[in-house]
């Protein structure tokens, strides 16, 4: 038998955590002195322990882990959750790196307000371009929404066109618009361009002619779209302080994507018009 000061120290936790998880329930002494109350442990139960405080770490509440322990899971079973418990971690982390990019992205427009170059917007025609498409709807126009949601739709495009046999003739390109049902949500058409000698009767995907467009403000945004918030402001200065107006949706154009989106090179182009 060990005393509850050794038994906490082989099992590298304080005497309190498991007086706490006696009085719980969690987990027993295997004998309390009835004369004056102190507690031994076997051996033996630093097997529950373990399970104990991997389950915690788990993310699991004392209750939960009662309950799981009630089932008597083996190691395989405890390995299971560990992967699932890691994959939801990894998850969270990126969720949570993606959210202080753009809030450090919102802070430099905030800290650049006023000094933002226009240099950078150049107004010119876009050429109407043959293009396969496929659409999507996320709940709002926000980074977080958008995401999920654009890269997957990205994905099948490009997986049905090689299945078809048909190659991409230049930048791929994202248009948004608010989607009729006038909840927020907003509907995503992801295209590739493809040759004009495809035609247009497929079932895959959409076939289209994008429109020509006479005049754009345009400006190159490296980076992630996450932290496109000040490129997009400053087309927006860009229009407002030089006689235009918004004529119709965004579009982006990406020029260059490499796996590292802080690489990337696209091209927002704002169809205006002269007030």
């Amino acid at each position: 038998m060990l005393t509850i000061g050794d038994f906490a120290s082989h099992g590298r936790v304080t005497v309190r955590m498991l007086r706490h998880y006696d009085a719980i329930g969690l987990l027993r002494p295997a004998r309390v002195d009835p004369v004056t109350g102190y507690r031994s442990y076997e051996a033996g139960q630093l097997a529950r322990l373990n399970r104990v405080i991997a389950l915690k770490e788990l993310g699991f509440t004392l209750q939960q882990v009662r309950a799981v322990l009630d089932e008597q899971p083996d190691a395989a079973e405890l390995r299971g959750m560990l992967r699932l418990r890691r994959a939801q971690l990894a998850e969270a982390i990126a969720a949570d790196e993606q959210r202080l990019a753009r809030v450090e992205a919102r802070l430099r427009t905030i800290e650049s307000e006023g000094n933002m170059s226009q240099h950078d917007v150049v107004v010119k025609s876009v050429p109407s371009v043959r293009v396969a498409q496929l659409t999507g709807v996320a709940a709002s126009y926000q980074p977080e929404d958008i995401t999920p949601v654009i890269g997957p739709l990205f994905e099948e495009l490009c997986r049905r066109l090689a299945g078809a046999g048909i190659e991409e003739a230049g930048p791929s390109v994202a248009r948004y618009e608010d989607a009729p049902e006038g909840d927020g949500s907003v509907l995503i058409r992801v295209a590739v361009q493809i040759s004009p000698s495809v035609p247009a009767d497929r079932d895959d995907f959409e076939v289209l002619d994008l429109p020509r467009i006479e005049e754009a403000a345009t400006i190159v945004h490296r980076g992630s779209m996450d932290a496109a918030v000040g490129s997009f402001q400053a087309l927006a200065r860009f229009i407002e302080q030089n006689g235009y107006r918004s004529a119709g949706y965004a579009r982006e154009r990406y020029l260059e994507t490499p796996d590292d989106v802080s690489d990337w090179v696209v091209e927002l182009q704002e169809p205006v018009v002269r007030r």
